[in-house]
């Protein structure tokens, strides 16, 4: 079953503290872009979640943010009392005024306040991960659900090309005919006498040059394979894609040798059905 590289999870753990937020969405990419929006206090444990996200994922531009808040009486900052005191002792010497207003000033000033670096203990990051877990379960059943409607899409769209190919099929001999037809009115209206041994050969060999026996055969396979790998377990874009051009060139080769205009309006068709399907497998995980 096909997946989706559209996707969207969200996870909340709260902690007696803290609480903490982790989202992950996706879009499609052709390999696995993955941009992380941690504090700067989580660092040290970026790289242990990449891989984490990055083993579930395997394609897609990702988007991964962990927010935490604090929800209790903790806090990080404190007030640097012995620069606020130097900052307030200099103001005063520049312009008397109350200790109120000097204080108003000096938290104002750089480093007036300093932030103690937390250390991550081992149920805070327990926590973080099994909200990452979470979030990549939401936003694989998201991939799925996207990837289920996609691949009823990708099948309609084979079948209209199937479809449209078994009326080439059905059209190809009275392509020929039309054909011949042609040839014999060109030579009546040249009023010559022409060996029919001789016309039946170049005839032949000129019908040879525009059969679309094999390309018909080829494209029938490439549709059976492409079918065949949209049922497969696995969701493989990139492999569908492959199949998709190799499709393509069956078809442009059927129109190019056609020189038959109602069967160029099916070729059209098929392009056209054929462009689609490979617009939804961009999206395709």
């Amino acid at each position: 079953m096909i997946q989706s590289m559209t996707g969207f999870g969200k996870s909340i753990k709260q902690l007696p503290s803290k609480k903490i937020t982790v989202e992950i969405k996706s879009l499609n990419s052709k390999n696995l872009d993955l941009n992380a929006r941690i504090s700067s206090q989580y660092r040290e444990k970026e790289l242990q979640l990449r891989n984490r996200i990055a083993k579930e994922l395997t394609r897609g531009k990702v988007d991964f943010s962990v927010y935490v808040e604090a929800t209790g009486e903790e806090t990080s900052s404190a007030v640097n009392a012995a620069v606020v005191k130097k900052y307030m002792t200099q103001l005063r010497a520049i312009y008397p005024a109350s200790d109120v207003d000097l204080l108003q000033m000096a938290v104002r000033m750089p480093d007036a306040f300093k932030t103690e670096r937390e250390e991550i203990n081992d149920d805070e990051f327990n926590a973080i991960e099994e909200a990452v877990d979470e979030a990549l379960r939401e936003i694989n059943d998201f991939r799925s659900a996207e990837g289920k409607a996609l691949e009823d899409e990708l099948e309609q769209r084979a079948a209209n090309i199937q479809d449209l190919l078994r009326r080439v099929i059905e059209m190809d001999p009275e392509r020929i005919a039309g054909v011949r037809e042609r040839l014999a009115k060109g030579v009546a209206e040249l009023k010559e006498n022409v060996d029919e041994n001789r016309f039946e050969q170049e005839l032949i060999f000129y019908i040879e040059k525009f059969d679309i026996t094999e390309e018909k055969v080829r494209l029938e396979n490439h549709m059976d394979y492409f079918l065949k790998t949209l049922k497969s377990s696995d969701s493989n874009g990139k492999k569908l894609a492959f199949i998709s051009q190799e499709m393509g060139r069956e078809i442009n080769t059927i129109g190019s040798k056609s020189n038959y205009a109602p069967m160029q309006q099916l070729v059209v068709q098929m392009k056209d059905e054929l462009e689609k399907i490979k617009e939804q497998l961009l999206n395709v995980l």
